[in-house]
């Protein structure tokens, strides 16, 4: 089938991933995959929540945000309402578990990494660029902690990516931007550690029951596709910026 980027089935929108994008944060990126950006920034305060108190491990939590007008109909900031959306829980629980699944809290000691991801475009598959990006956040806050000795080990035992994948037409896809994913018999995101282990996997059928082989299909696109992302996450790492 024809996409609507004209990328071929199992191909990945063009990434970009800018380090230390903000000033005052130990870690920040800003990524870009296709038309959707967003900004991951990663803060440390020196306190857990009360039920990681007295344990001697830190913690990571996350926050998650669309931007008023990063979809196509401006969208009201949830802090005006006075509370947050299912789905923006849903998003913000998914980061903070998919970044905790990697690290050694002991190593972090008591204290808290809070990740904020803030969508500036929408076009799809904003919570998993959201989780790629904020793994580079992590390191880079995890660096700061190293150089300042507050930790003396690296707590990261992995790396981290998600990607989306889906049946649109019958035909399954790598990474869908909003217009397939709005398309789409069979929607899913994937969550994987850079050496090939799943940490989540999350998908539905949309009145649409999909086969063993088709979720196959999808999965092994999946790899596919967080193999060059875990790919281009160690080259901008590997950069002395």
């Amino acid at each position: 089938m024809t996409r609507a980027d004209n990328r071929k089935n199992d191909e990945l929108r063009p990434l970009t991933l800018k380090r230390h994008f903000t000033k005052y944060a130990p870690g920040s990126v800003l990524i870009q995959a296709g038309n959707t950006i967003v900004i991951c920034t990663a803060a440390i305060e020196e306190s857990v929540p009360p039920h990681v108190k007295n344990t001697g491990k830190g913690w990571i939590t996350a926050e998650y945000s669309l931007l008023p007008s990063s979809t196509h109909n401006r969208v009201p900031r949830e802090s005006t309402k006075g509370k947050l959306t299912g789905r923006t829980h849903e998003i913000q629980r998914l980061i903070g578990r998919s970044l905790r699944s990697i690290i050694d809290l002991a190593l972090l000691k008591e204290r808290t990494i809070w990740i904020d991801c803030d969508v500036i475009q929408a076009d799809g598959g904003t919570r998993t660029a959201a989780i790629t990006g904020s793994y580079i956040a992590l390191m880079d806050a995890v660096r700061w902690l190293m150089s300042k000795d507050m930790i003396k080990e690296n707590p990261v035992q992995s790396s981290l990516a998600a990607v989306s994948v889906g049946m649109v037409n019958d035909a399954a896809l790598l990474d869908l931007c909003y217009s397939e994913d709005a398309a789409a018999q069979v929607d899913m995101n994937i969550v994987m550690t850079g050496d090939g282990k799943f940490i989540e996997i999350q998908g539905t059928g949309e009145e649409y029951a999909f086969s063993h082989e088709q979720l196959t299909a999808m999965l092994d696109l999946a790899k596919k596709g967080i193999r060059e992302i875990t790919d281009i996450q160690k080259k901008v790492l590997e950069k002395n910026i």
